[in-house]
């Protein structure tokens, strides 16, 4: 029967190895795992391959294949049948784990934030030693700095203890570039699983130069998700160090009114050379939106919205809208428009679905909607909210001309972007 020997990087790091004559061979400094992909949930992505050894004052890395770790007591033993040196292919194929793990920082991806390895989990089986699991748990750094047994003696008298957080191997990623570029697990693309706000929260706990690798490597649809979600200093950072012609793309797939708020605080002439970048219909956009001062209802306004004609029937509305697909926003209210885009009517979802497929938009619309001028002040949007209860207003030019809705879901962000603002 063969026994289950787990450690602890923290344990066997600065051990003595010893030979089969008793004799120290060296001190152990690091351990090397392989991270050359030979399959899906390859187990020997995972191996030990490597150990860096001390002799006198030569340091080499050798195979980990002559070393047994044996374990008394809770005492590790590292002894060594002999010493066989790895070459440089070999070593280029692992990852060493106190240099380029431990004390770096890691996206949990079950508990969506960043956080900080204080050890490492490994266990020897018959086939061979393993990186397990990750330790993030205060448990893990009493173990580094030797405190782990006394404070759990002592706690354990009141009947205390000292919660373990683990994270498995293949459910973390690592994203401090610093040192190789890490990737514990397969790809990005767990990461990707997550949602934009979560991924906005690790890219602002990050360095500047982390979250600028993990944000490029995003498709442009999530990027704009996330470059959505991110507070503005993180944006502007963002964009300043995008390449010109991806930053502008990123911007496409994003609100029109949300690209304004951002490039209004970017330099002008770096927000003159991703408009320019951009293609000139979205780009057009956000120049009419950029001419509102900041304390207009035009500088608050969406120009994503639904506008039909009155003579659509329900049925053709409904085809409209499976083809657009559009956002959950876009259908708070939806607007009735005559010759040169004239607002005559606004319907909601609800109005929609409840009437029969036959019946036509005029018939189902509400007459001379409640809207606000784009060059009224922004103050006028909470007393026509609160006293209608509405979720969008349509925002009209003099000529009564539709140029976009008013959501309130951007109103309270913004409200609340600025006091964060002021309060800095």
């Amino acid at each position: 029967m063969t026994s289950l020997t787990t450690f602890y990087l923290s344990g066997i790091i600065g051990k003595e190895a010893f030979g089969a004559d008793g004799d120290s061979i060296g001190v152990i400094k690091d351990l090397l795992v392989n991270t050359m992909p030979s399959g899906n949930n390859d187990p020997n992505q995972q191996l030990v391959t490597g150990v860096r050894l001390k002799i006198k004052k030569d340091i080499r890395i050798y195979s980990f294949k002559s070393f047994i770790v044996t374990k008394a007591r809770e005492m590790l033993n590292v002894t060594c049948t002999g010493l066989i040196e790895l070459s440089a292919q070999e070593v280029n194929y692992g990852m060493l784990l106190v240099e380029n793990i431990l004390d770096k920082q890691i996206v949990d991806l079950n508990g969506r934030k960043l956080v900080r390895v204080n050890d490492v989990r490994l266990a020897t089986l018959p086939t061979g030693t393993f990186a397990i699991a990750v330790d993030i748990g205060i448990e893990g750094l009493l173990r580094r700095i030797g405190l782990s047994i006394p404070i759990k003696k002592i706690l354990t008298i009141f009947k205390v203890n000292i919660p373990a957080k683990f994270i498995l191997w293949d459910d973390v990623q690592a994203i401090d570039h610093s040192n190789l570029n890490i990737k514990l697990s397969k790809s990005y693309a767990k990461l990707h699983t997550l949602h934009p706000s979560d991924i906005a929260d690790i890219l602002e706990d990050m360095g500047k130069k982390s979250s600028m690798s993990v944000f490029a490597s995003l498709d442009e649809e999530k990027a704009a998700d996330v470059l959505e979600e991110l507070e503005p200093n993180a944006q502007i950072h963002i964009l300043e160090n995008l390449p010109v012609n991806y930053a502008a793309d990123v911007l496409e797939k994003m609100p029109a009114d949300e690209v304004a708020d951002i490039l209004d605080e970017l330099e002008d002439d770096k927000a003159e050379m991703l408009l320019k970048e951009m293609d000139t219909e979205s780009s057009q956009e956000v120049r009419d939106l950029l001419e509102y001062d900041d304390n207009l209802v035009g500088s608050l306004m969406s120009t994503d919205y639904l506008s039909f004609s009155a003579t659509l029937t329900v049925a053709e509305v409904l085809v409209e809208l499976r083809a657009k697909k559009p956002e959950s926003a876009e259908l708070y209210n939806m607007f009735v428009i005559e010759d040169q885009d004239s607002l005559i009517g606004s319907f909601n979802l609800r109005d929609l679905v409840v009437s029969e497929p036959n019946l036509s938009v005029s018939s189902i619309m509400k007459s001379d909607p409640v809207h606000l001028l784009d060059d009224q002040r922004v103050g006028a949007i909470a007393e026509l909210v609160s006293k209608y209860n509405l979720l969008a207003v349509p925002v009209v030019d003099q000529s009564n001309r539709l140029q976009g809705m008013v959501v309130i879901d951007d109103v309270i962000e913004d409200l609340t972007r600025k006091r964060r603002t002021n309060k800095r």
